[in-house]
């Protein structure tokens, strides 16, 4: 992580005493050391783009965008701007772009993100609704074309996005920013702590920050934010938004499959298909006629975990193939973009990935809101205060391996009332945790003043 290299850096290159003679603050000599290591950078970081474009073609296209040069249209009116990093935050910022349109339809909504995917998101869920393009690279050259070619009155930065360039540049030219749905894990918190005086420039930035829960609060006072200037608003991901049409097309596609139990392993990475195949075979001694949905991450990776599904001896279909989900069908690798919310819908038990393997889990809370069973490994320190609710409100269940894995799939494919008793639990949580992006629009028009509605 470039931050965590920036502290180490700056001390083994600049003496203390010499630090002295300048007027500004050492923070800003460890903010040029950043950029300097960031520029360096660059050729690994456009390698591992071509490296993702192998597999993922989009990676080659818009990379102008990526160094500040947009060619998306201009904007007619004031422009008040989100960054979503990927589809989670593209997901979680629905109700509050909403919101948005509702409260300033004078002003033009701009939505960058750093993904392919979730570029892809932006423009199925909004359409031509919103302005569109990538967030450029923190360089300050790109970081001013960006600000220079939409000259945003406010931007809102989802989820714990800090750019020490973007928010001093911002800082620099009185655009108002605010962190939004903002969490900080306990591990994140000491890295940030590990180069405070960068971290307290950066928090100087920022006009507002808007957590998920009061401990991302506790955290974010901790590292210096003035309490007067962060909020816990709750969790924008609890505002879901599922279409009417959902259900019925989940039924339409389990009816084809005929009456057969059916889970769902979503958002799976690298290592995890493996415990996942391995679990299977286990649940298919006790139920031989479940069907395993099985829904990689990222698309560069479809075609390797087909593979290794037809390698591990089942008889696997692609989504993307067309073909019938037939009887002898024992796995279907889901390997099309934005229809995980029916394939939740189609399922019986949900397996969150990233959470069998250190990666620190996804969020889940759309198969809870399918009213789905939901299990998640133990792995799931991203999400841990949202999935230790769900856990003590029996609307989850955490298992530590394959085994526990399977053998849970095995009891809840059993018992359909404690399917049905998971499911409504929740649901409760879900609505009892509605109105996160109701306080957040409020908190903004109490504290952003110019920006009028």
């Amino acid at each position: 992580m470039l931050l965590n290299a920036v502290k180490n850096s700056a001390y083994a290159i600049i003496p203390a005493k010499f630090t002295l003679i300048f007027s500004n603050p050492e923070r800003v000599i460890l903010r040029h050391i950043y950029s300097l290591i960031f520029f360096l950078a660059l050729p690994v970081i456009l390698l591992r783009l071509c490296w993702r474009g192998r597999r993922a073609p989009d990676y080659f296209k818009r990379w102008g965008e990526r160094f500040g040069v947009s060619t998306s249209h201009a904007a007619n009116r004031p422009v008040i701007w989100v960054h979503a990093v990927s589809v989670g935050e593209v997901e979680a910022c629905r109700p509050l772009v909403k919101g948005l349109q509702t409260h300033y339809p004078d002003h033009d909504l701009l939505i960058t993100t750093m993904t392919p995917t979730g570029s892809a998101r932006v423009k199925a869920l909004f359409d031509d609704q919103v302005l569109h393009c990538y967030l450029p690279y923190d360089l300050p050259f790109a970081v001013k074309r960006f600000l220079k070619r939409f000259q945003p009155v406010m931007g809102i930065l989802m989820e714990t996005e800090l750019w020490p360039n973007l928010i001093a540049h911002c800082s620099q030219q009185k655009i108002p920013l605010v962190m939004a749905n903002a969490r900080l894990s306990e591990s994140s918190a000491k890295g940030y702590a590990r180069i405070g005086k960068l971290t307290r420039e950066m928090f100087a930035g920022l006009t507002l920050i808007a957590t998920q829960t009061q401990t991302d609060r506790q955290r974010f006072r901790e590292l210096g934010m003035p309490a007067d200037r962060v909020h816990a608003v709750g969790n924008l991901k609890f505002e879901l938004s599922l279409p009417a049409s959902l259900s019925e097309q989940a039924e339409a596609t389990r009816a084809m499959w005929g009456n057969r139990p059916v889970w769902i392993a979503a958002s799976t990475h690298e290592g995890e298909e493996e415990l996942i195949l391995n679990a299977t075979r286990r649940i298919r001694s006790t139920v031989p006629d479940v069907l395993l949905i099985l829904v990689p991450r990222h698309p560069e990776r479809f075609d390797r975990v087909a593979a290794l599904s037809r390698r591990s001896g089942y008889r696997t279909v692609r989504r993307s193939e067309g073909k019938p989900c037939s009887s002898a069908v024992e796995v279907l690798v889901v390997d099309t973009m934005g229809e995980l919310p029916v394939f939740y819908g189609c399922s019986d038990v949900a397996l969150i990935g990233g959470s069998m393997i250190p990666h620190g889990g996804h969020n889940l809370l759309e198969p809870a809101a399918l009213g789905r069973a939901v299990i998640t490994g133990p792995h799931y320190f991203n999400f841990a205060e949202v999935t230790r609710q769900f856990i003590a409100h029996g609307a989850a269940v955490e298992v530590a391996d394959q085994t526990a894995l399977a053998d849970k799939v095995i009891e809840l494919l059993g018992d359909p009332q404690q399917r049905a008793a998971m499911g409504e639990a929740g649901l409760d949580l879900i609505a009892r945790n509605q109105g996160a992006s109701k306080r957040l629009i409020n908190l903004i028009n109490r504290h952003i003043q110019h920006v009028s509605a």
